[in-house]
Formats: C-alpha cells, sequence, structure tokens
C-alpha cells in the first residue's frame, strides 16, 4: 500500500499464516503480540499462528470475541481494549486481527484508540476481508443507529493474506466475499468484470485464478486508497452498493439473515437498476451483473432475504443515516454501465423511495 512513510506490503500467499513468526519477528524485534479472534477462527486458523509465533519465539496473548457482525459494537469493543490492557500490551507491541471484516475491523480500531494508538496487523481469513476490509486503513463498529458510524482510520502495518485460510470457509461465506471482489470490476474496470465472469469457476475451485483475483482485487484499492486515503473524495466509489446494503443490513438486525457481503451484492444490482430507472445506464447491463451475482450464489434482491423487511419509511430512515450523507443530502454511488460508477450527490429521497416501494 503506496502511503509514504505509513506504506505496507500486503502478503498473499498460501502459507501466510505459517511464516508469521519469522516476518513478524523481522518486522518488530521485541514486540509482544495480542491476538483477536473469533470462536469460529479460534479453532481453524489460530493453531497455526499460535505454533509460528511460537516457532519464532514471540510472546502471545489471545483475545477471543463470538463470532458474527454483533461483535462490532461498544460492548465487545471494550472486552477487546480491557483485554490490552490487561494483558499489559505496550504501545510498542502489536495488536493481530485475525479473523474476517468483523474482527479486523474491531481489532483495528481497538489498536486505534488503545493507549493512544497502537500498531497493528491484519491477517484476514475470509474472501471479503483479504479483498477488501483489511486493506485501506477504515476501523469501526456499527451504532443502533446504523452500519460502521463509529470508528477511526488507522492503517495496518502489515497484510497477510492466506490463501489456504480459504478452503475452510463455508460457501456462503465465499460467496459473501466475492461480491466485494465483483464490486472492483463494477466501479471502474469493465475488464476485470468479464474477466470474473470467465473465470469464476476456477476462483470458486481454488484454482490459480483465486489468487490472481484477489491479488487484483488489492491492487484496485490500493490504488484508490494512496489518492484518497479519508475518503474525501473519489475513495467513496469503494462504497458502490453499500448504501443499500447497510440499510438492508441494519433492517435485518446486522445478523445472519444478511450477510455483509450479500447486503452488498443486492444493493449493487439496486443501484445499477436505480441507475437505470434514471436513464443513466443500460438495463441490461443491470441484468448482466444481477445474472453474475446470482450464478455465483449471491442473493440479488429483496425477495431472497428471508423473514419479512420493514416498511420503506424505516428503510429510507437508514439509507439517511449513511456515512456518505452531506448536510442532509443523499449521496449515492451510481453508474453509466458495468465499470462506469460514478459519485451522484443530492439525489432525492422520494425518487429512492419510489424506486423501493416499486421493488419490493
Amino acid at each position: 500500500m503506496p502511503l509514504g512513510a505509513r506504506a505496507y506490503d500486503i502478503v498473499i500467499a498460501p502459507d501466510a499464516i505459517d511464516s508469521a513468526g519469522a516476518r513478524l519477528a523481522a518486522m518488530f524485534p521485541g514486540a509482544r503480540y495480542g491476538i483477536v479472534t473469533d470462536d469460529n477462527v479460534a479453532s481453524a486458523q489460530l493453531p497455526r499462528l499460535a505454533a509460528s509465533l511460537d516457532a519464532a519465539g514471540l510472546a502471545h496473548s489471545e483475545i477471543l470475541v463470538p463470532a458474527g457482525e454483533a461483535s462490532k459494537s461498544w460492548g465487545h469493543l471494550q472486552t477487546v481494549v480491557d483485554a490490552i490492557l490487561a494483558a499489559r500490551l505496550e504501545r510498542s507491541d502489536i495488536l493481530i486481527a485475525l479473523g474476517g471484516g468483523v474482527i479486523g475491523d474491531l481489532a483495528g480500531f481497538a489498536a486505534s484508540i488503545a493507549r493512544r494508538g497502537m500498531d497493528f496487523v491484519q491477517i484476514p481469513t475470509s474472501l471479503l476481508a483479504q479483498v477488501d476490509s483489511s486493506v485501506g486503513g477504515k476501523t469501526g463498529i456499527n451504532s443502533s443507529h446504523g452500519k460502521n458510524l463509529v470508528g477511526a482510520f488507522h492503517q495496518p502495518r502489515l497484510v497477510l493474506a492466506d490463501l489456504a485460510a480459504l478452503e475452510t470457509l463455508p460457501p456462503r461465506q465465499f460467496a459473501a466475499g466475492y461480491a466485494e471482489l465483483a464490486k472492483y470490476g463494477l466501479i471502474d474496470d469493465e475488464d476485470l468484470f468479464f474477466w470474473l465472469e470467465a473465470n469464476y469457476p476456477e476462483i470458486q475451485a481454488g484454482g490459480p485464478a483465486r489468487g490472481e483475483a484477489i491479488a487484483r482485487a488489492c491492487a484496485a484499492k490500493a490504488r484508490v486508497v494512496a489518492e484518497d486515503e479519508r475518503e474525501t473524495g473519489n475513495r467513496a466509489l469503494l462504497n458502490l452498493g453499500h448504501t443499500f446494503g447497510h440499510a438492508l443490513e441494519k433492517a435485518t438486525g446486522y445478523s445472519d439473515r444478511l450477510l455483509h457481503g450479500e447486503g452488498v451484492a443486492i444493493g449493487m444490482v439496486l443501484a445499477h437498476r436505480f441507475s437505470a430507472k434514471l436513464g443513466l445506464a443500460p438495463s441490461q447491463d443491470a441484468g448482466r451483473v444481477e445474472a453474475h451475482l446470482k450464478n455465483a450464489g449471491l442473493p440479488t434482491t429483496l425477495a431472497d432475504i428471508p423473514g419479512d423487511l420493514p416498511p420503506t419509511p424505516v428503510l429510507m430512515d437508514a439509507i439517511g443515516q449513511d456515512k456518505k450523507v452531506s448536510r442532509g443530502a443523499l449521496t449515492f454511488i451510481l453508474t453509466r454501465g458495468i465499470g462506469r460508477a460514478f459519485i451522484e450527490k443530492n439525489v432525492d429521497p422520494q425518487t429512492v423511495a419510489t424506486f423501493l416501494e416499486e421493488i419490493r
């Protein structure tokens, strides 16, 4: 990630966890480590990381939180920070986020505030985290008012994306991560999207295309973040599908009814369909996006979400809490077609509400 003095490497390898100890010992001599993870990842990947740190002679402690989006909360943030202090980890020590996007966001935010700021390392174990949330320095928790409304920009010192860890992912979790991968093609790289359409079977099966897809996604995000680290401009493009998606996550209680990547998938389809309704994009592009995401095992419509959704005014209230709202005016990431996303400010709320009513 090219950020001057805060630049860091993104390592993508099948043995990134097994070689972590030697790499960290060379980077941070004398440091101790706190490993933040969840109970699912702890059983699948923590023994590998602990063995690697032990082999390198690195002292470490473990901080476990429950798996799931609900852990991105004030209560679990306090649990992690208190555990950091109880372990007597110092500012010169390192916090490791071992897990998916929830763990990366939570541990990164804890690192940004514990002892007024500690360094941390991302070891993403889900596809979503490897292609998106582990890179770029966004950390945070959810609020009762909305998704990711509390947090900080706090860049990691290193990202270790272990391809072997993806082999333990349930198909639903892998598909959820794929939505964020496809997003990079839909933003400004139609060639990438067409390549994903052609190579999805190999990506899903774990062939060489999987590593290439992750590398291309990380490179795309690094380019955007390097130009606009704190999202004052074009970094907002990375939120394609998120305005609708975050509102749907809130409406489903941040539960297993709708995973984050699933909300993004539906949101990206809605963004393309809304753009087509406004006469900005070809309707056939919206259909192509929906077909590909559906082929990848993702929900693409509101009807695909289990259970009842709240009425449109409730969804609009959630949309009104989106981080891109500026002085009360709605901002959406819309599109002129595949690979042609743009930022549209001052979107009329009634037009959005009417669209949501039409597609329910």
